[in-house]
């Protein structure tokens, strides 16, 4: 008897931030407010993270994470290397 493999969003964890790819059209305007030259300058992610291959993103993309913090909402992003 096989078990039937139930699927499962690591988005669905109270734990996990929300994560987003950021439109190619966007990206210029993120560095410009983060006063950045490039996506270099950014903190990386692992295309083996579980939140970047749940988004199905791929290397050079940039990813927004929005957190929950006691003061509000906070804004992260990190480059897939």
């Amino acid at each position: 008897m096989s078990k039937k493999k139930e699927s499962f969003s690591v988005f669905d964890h109270v734990l996990v931030p929300k994560h987003e790819i950021v439109p190619d059209s966007e990206v210029e305007a993120v560095l410009a407010e983060l006063r950045i030259g490039s996506k270099d300058r950014l903190p990386k992610i692992l295309p083996t993270d579980p939140c970047v291959k749940a988004l199905g993103a791929k290397r050079g993309d940039l990813i927004r994470i929005l957190r929950k913090e006691p003061t509000g909402e906070a804004v992260y992003y990190r480059v897939v290397v």
